[in-house]
Parts: C-alpha cells; structure tokens; sequence
C-alpha cells in the first residue's frame, strides 16, 4: 500500500509539521489537539500520494494518532 513511503518518512513529515522531534514518542497523541489541523493534513496526504501511497484523508482524520496511520500507511503496528 505504501510504494516508497517508510514509517520513518511519515514520522518525520508528521513531527515536522507539529514542529516536534521525530525521535519522540507520540504515537498514541490525537495529532489534532497537538495542532495538526485539515490543513496541514492535506499536506501530508499529497506529499505522501507523491511518495506512492493510497492515502485516503477521512481516513487519517477519523483516526487521528501516528500509530493509527503507521499501521494504515506502513503496516506496522506501535
């Protein structure tokens, strides 16, 4: 499901974004009362279709912790 995109890339790119460091453990945090908004959730789905995945946007959104798109995107369950 993902082609190129890595759970190192999309916590990069998420940690990025909340302006957090990617080596920290916020796996299990609602990413939108941490301050991801639908903005910069778009951003993250069209740079992750541009790295090949099939990212469906409601998706993310209804389920709002990295882990949860970890195991969307990636497969791997934290």
């Amino acid at each position: 499901m993902a082609g190129q995109l890595t759970a190192a890339t999309i916590r990069a790119d998420v940690a990025e974004l909340l302006h957090r460091d990617p080596a920290e453990n916020f796996d299990a945090e609602d990413l939108f009362a941490a301050g991801l908004d639908s903005v910069r959730l778009m951003t993250l789905v069209e740079r992750w279709r541009e790295a090949g995945a099939e990212v469906d946007f409601v998706r993310l959104a209804e389920r709002p912790t990295l882990g949860e798109w970890l195991e969307l995107l990636v497969g791997q369950d934290v």
